[in-house]
């Protein structure tokens, strides 16, 4: 078989910290995760107390699909993150959920999403 597909819906593994839902999918030679930021979201107060650590230390690769996330970079770089936008955050930052919306993404860097806010 050459195509492989599977629902998010339907995930091969769930993880529900704080104000989060992570939902991940393996595929042959990738795994992928759709993540829910809940309003109020914050790395340092939500996934912090699951893994430890000063920032977060993953590398991420992905895309926003809806709300509004921002991340501060240890360094002090700062970006917006908002719908339609792909982007790379190198490890050490912090994030959070920007508005009363929830912010909904789609993790491809495939160890951050088998790792992500995994104790």
């Amino acid at each position: 078989m050459a195509i492989f597909s599977k629902s998010f819906d339907e995930p091969d593994e769930q993880r529900t910290p704080d104000k989060t839902s992570v939902n991940v999918v393996k595929l042959p030679g990738a795994s992928v995760a759709r993540i829910t930021f809940q309003p109020g979201w914050r790395w340092s107060e939500c996934i912090r107390p699951v893994i430890g650590g000063d920032s977060c230390q993953v590398r991420h690769v992905g895309t926003l699909l809806s709300g509004e996330m921002e991340v501060v970079h240890n360094d002090g770089t700062k970006a917006q993150l908002v719908p339609g936008v792909a982007y790379v955050i190198e490890p050490g930052h912090d994030a959070w959920v920007v508005g009363n919306d929830p912010a909904v993404g789609l993790e491809f860097e495939s160890l951050a999403a088998e790792t992500y806010a995994k104790a």
